[in-house]
């Protein structure tokens, strides 16, 4: 169902993206009048509203019109790429200072990207981490765990007239309680062959949050009750969960732009020439870089394991680089006033990447 979905959000976001761009049409025979406006055309295109004189009502052309939605594919997108990497900073520059018709514009670039990021990390498991399961290590660690925690226990409460230790019992006594809970759970699990009654998989992260749930330790505590049960509602069940979180967060990835404008424009306040357009156009090819770069990783990371590694990296060293080189060529500093920028914009983009993210998941879980 993820697939599913995440396939229809690409097809989605391409369309979209393509409709708020300037039509580009096939010109045809000339008609004699517009068909959109009715007003007398001359040539190719309608002079008012720039629709070709000659409207397509093929199958084939509806195809076309499909694959050229969805994909996007025609001769600005590998104008737009290469500059989009290599040169970041010339590609922002010139879309603010409106030599535009030779590239894809911020928005849809970016629109497209993030719909096919999430369709990209469906397919390839990029969400979902891998899991080893040994039920008798498990077995024998929680046992481990129980039996200390049950030692710490009798030693509190030999010692209950010293200061705190009415709290440190409390805190031992929980302990012991969830490790019963769980290695019941695991024995439980032991005697059915490898299997939970609730089809989770042992040892899963969805298994353990569900039992924290259900054990009364993982809690909601959002100030009012009906929102604390439809988050521990949710919770109980951890793929609807993640699944919720993951469909706001590319429904409303949009909200970045605005969300670290301001961030940008506070780096640049005595420094004239600029306006919140200008960083704008900055932020949506940056964000749209972030999502190219994490596609990549998703894919090779897909066909070679040990490009985790390398993944890693080029996201530790690739990003901070690419954001210098855009900084640099698009507001024309000196390496000295980029590099400071630099690290100070690295520090606004975890913090606006902290509150988008809290954002979103308290709106997947509690919508």
């Amino acid at each position: 169902m993820v697939d599913i979905d995440a396939a229809g959000g690409a097809a989605t976001a391409g369309l979209v993206a393509s409709a708020i761009e300037k039509p580009t049409g096939h010109a045809g025979d000339e008609q004699g009048n517009c068909t959109d406006c009715s007003l007398p055309v001359s040539g190719n295109f309608c002079a008012n509203c720039g629709q070709p004189t000659h409207v397509h009502r093929s199958l084939t052309h509806l195809v076309e019109e499909v694959l050229h939605g969805v994909v996007h594919f025609d001769g600005r997108i590998w104008r737009t790429l290469p500059l989009l990497a290599l040169n970041p900073g010339r590609l922002t520059r010139e879309w603010i200072q409106g030599r535009r018709t030779r590239y894809v514009s911020p928005l849809a670039i970016f629109l497209f990207s993030v719909f096919l990021m999430f369709f990209v990390f469906s397919f390839t498991g990029s969400l979902e981490p891998e899991v080893k399961v040994n039920l008798d290590e498990d077995i024998a660690e929680t046992r481990l765990g129980l039996e200390e925690a049950r030692k710490g226990l009798a030693a509190a409460k030999a010692k209950d007239d010293a200061p705190g230790a009415a709290g440190a019992i409390l805190g031992l006594e929980r302990a012991v309680e969830t490790a019963e809970r769980r290695l019941a759970s695991l024995e439980e699990v032991k005697a059915n062959g490898g299997e939970r009654a609730d089809g989770l998989k042992p040892g899963s992260w969805q298994a353990e949050v569900r039992d924290a749930v259900l054990a009364g330790n993982l809690r909601a505590s959002l100030g009012h009750p009906s929102l604390n049960e439809k988050v521990e509602k949710k919770l109980l069940n951890p793929d609807l969960a993640i699944y919720k979180v993951q469909q706001t967060l590319y429904k409303f990835s949009f909200l970045l732009i605005p969300l670290s404008i301001p961030f940008v424009a506070l780096l640049f306040l005595w420094k004239r020439g600029f306006t919140l357009y200008d960083h704008g156009v900055f932020v949506i090819y940056s964000l749209t870089a972030v999502s190219i770069l994490l596609i990549l990783t998703a894919l090779l990371g897909a066909i070679w394991s040990g490009f985790g590694v390398i993944g890693g990296a080029l996201l530790t060293f690739g990003l901070p680089v690419h954001m210098f080189a855009q900084l640099k060529g698009t507001y024309g500093l000196s390496t000295f006033s980029a590099l400071w920028r630099t690290v100070a914009l690295l520090f606004f983009c975890f913090l606006a990447s902290t509150l988008f993210l809290l954002a979103i998941i308290m709106l997947g879980l509690t919508g």
